[in-house]
């Protein structure tokens, strides 16, 4: 169980390395805490939550990403479904309490048009068994590596273009190829007048931070259990098949 934990800490802390090299904010933000003396070093940071994003197909999907968090203790709690979206979704629950919860969601891809789905599947297609049964688990390195690296070839720029108009997430995890898709922070321990949602929200925005308007600054889950904001994501230079290069959020 000792040596789970060990390789849990070191899968979570390969991720939000990466992520911070990936999303210029966090360290922004992690320093921002710091100067307000909210906190004297990111480390003292809860996590929330770890969202990641999967496209339901065969061998892929909720049932194969979620093994990886099953083995490390985690357990399957409630299902939602977002139908506007087309989207499943499950969050999973940790051993240890001070660990982040999983948010795993899945794109129904059967629900899209037959264009769309066909266009999917020729990536996706290129994955012929489940990729998690052929990771050990418990090697942290493999599993970091895993999920950095890219399943399925480059997308060109014509069929990021093509997916993002039928379904933004599409376009997003077929470019992104299994990479997570958001890191939270938990606000409520925190001091008073940043351990709200609200408090947050505030102090982001007096640090030049941009929050994300879309249906409002604070969105609530169905179950009305989470209450969440989000910066704006930045635009970064992404490369696409044929050395093609453009900005993409």
């Amino acid at each position: 169980m000792h040596h789970q934990k060990e390789t849990l800490q070191a899968v979570l802390n390969g991720l939000m390395t990466r992520y911070k090299e990936r999303v210029p904010d966090v360290a922004a933000i992690f320093q921002a805490m710091v100067k307000e003396k909210v906190i004297n070093d990111p480390s003292e940071i809860e996590n929330d939550h770890i969202a990641f994003r999967t496209m339901g197909v065969k061998h892929l999907g909720i049932q194969s990403l979620e093994k990886i968090f099953l083995h490390y203790g985690y357990k399957r709690m409630d299902h939602y479904l977002f139908p506007e979206k087309k989207l499943d979704a499950y969050w999973y629950s940790p051993a240890d309490p001070k660990d982040p919860r999983i948010f795993i969601s899945e794109l129904r891809v059967d629900d899209l048009s037959k264009e769309t789905a066909d266009l999917i599947r020729s990536y996706t297609d290129e994955v012929e068994t489940d990729p998690v049964n052929h990771l050990d688990l418990n090697n942290p390195l493999a599993v970091d590596e895993f999920l950095h690296s890219g399943l399925w070839r480059l997308p060109t720029w014509a069929d990021y273009n093509a997916l993002s108009k039928e379904s933004e997430y599409a376009a997003w995890t077929i470019y992104n190829r299994y990479y997570l898709n958001h890191f939270t922070i938990s606000v409520h321990n925190l001091q008073q007048g940043y351990n709200t949602i609200a408090d947050f929200n505030n102090f982001l925005e007096r640090n030049g931070f941009v929050l994300n308007n879309a249906s409002g600054k604070i969105k609530q889950s169905p179950d009305g259990g989470l209450l969440q904001s989000s910066t704006v994501a930045n635009m970064t230079d992404a490369l696409f098949a044929n050395e093609d290069q453009h900005r993409i959020p």
